[in-house]
């Protein structure tokens, strides 16, 4: 693989695990497609270093089992802060 893939996904990585982050909000922060981080933290990484893969598999495992749980909050906070008309 090429050494810029290999130092994007590891950043991507690390940020991911420091900051807890989904995959949508590392790719806002990165500039770079969903689809990218998403391919970079779930195939390419595993074959850079399975440490740091089984690391951002436990926070993207995380991440999706709270998935219902955060849109729900946000369809909440869409309702309450909407102004009345």
């Amino acid at each position: 693989m090429w050494d810029y893939i290999t130092e994007r996904v590891t950043r991507e990585a690390e940020y991911i695990i420091e900051t807890q982050s989904t995959v949508r909000n590392a790719a806002l922060h990165f500039s770079i497609s969903k689809s990218t981080v998403h391919k970079d933290v779930t195939e390419r990484l595993e074959n850079i270093d399975k440490k740091l893969f089984s690391d951002v598999r436990e926070v993207l495992d995380k991440n999706l089992s709270e998935r219902h749980i955060r849109g729900g909050i946000a369809t909440k906070n869409k309702y309450l802060h909407k102004s009345v008309t």
